[in-house]
Formats: C-alpha cells, sequence, structure tokens
C-alpha cells in the first residue's frame, strides 16, 4: 500500500558531504513522522534524525550540528543533508515515515530499503 524508495547514498571522502532522499508514494492519507535511522556494522540501528509533522527535528547525539533533516510535504519527500562527514558515519541509512492508510484509517510505519553511505579516503 505504502512504498519508501531512498536515493543518494555513496561514497565520500572525510569532509564530505551527501544528501539523502526518500519518497514516499501509496495510499496515503497524511503522514506524523519522518525520520532516518542507520545501522553501523556491528551495531544496532540507532537514531539519526527524526521530523514529527508539526513539530521540531531531533538528532542523534553523534550527527548533532552536522546534519541537517527536512520535507517536502508535497513530495512526500524526506531529505538529509549530512555535512562534515566522518569515517565512524559510514552505515547503512533508512528512511522511516509514520503514516495514516487512506484505505483503512490505519497507523503504520513504513521503512525504505536501505543506501549505503561509505566515508573513506
Amino acid at each position: 500500500q505504502v512504498q519508501l524508495v531512498e536515493s543518494g547514498g555513496g561514497l565520500v571522502q572525510p569532509g564530505g558531504s551527501l544528501r539523502l532522499s526518500c519518497a514516499a508514494s501509496g495510499s496515503i492519507s497524511s503522514i506524523y513522522v519522518m525520520g532516518w535511522y542507520r545501522q553501523i556494522r556491528g551495531k544496532q540501528r540507532e537514531l539519526v534524525a527524526v521530523i514529527p509533522t508539526g513539530g521540531m527535528p531531533n538528532y542523534g547525539d553523534l550527527v548533532k550540528g552536522r546534519f541537517t533533516i527536512s520535507r517536502d510535504n508535497a513530495k512526500n519527500t524526506v531529505y538529509l543533508q549530512m555535512n562534515n562527514l566522518k569515517p565512524e558515519d559510514t552505515a547503512v541509512y533508512y528512511c522511516k515515515f509514520g503514516v495514516v492508510v487512506t484505505s483503512t484509517g490505519l497507523s503504520l510505519v513504513y521503512w525504505g530499503q536501505g543506501t549505503q553511505v561509505t566515508v573513506s579516503s
């Protein structure tokens, strides 16, 4: 019913920047929250950034001051601008939407397929 498609990952040098995008499609009545999570190899998935509808964004401690989450509600898209990237940012990044499905009125959580970000010289 709802699908999220991520893009923008890749290889970047330390200190560089990337912007990730995640677009949702399907029977979406409304979106309660958009966010980004990452899974570093050998570690549990962790919060990167989240932006509730009508609320302020929250960031994980390790990315504060370097990453910025934003959204385009008309396009059902969330972005993650990543600046001053460090090798320890290397991970698979996943977007996450909390939505109300139009056909049922139910609130559900959907995840993107993940996109690899590698920071290396």
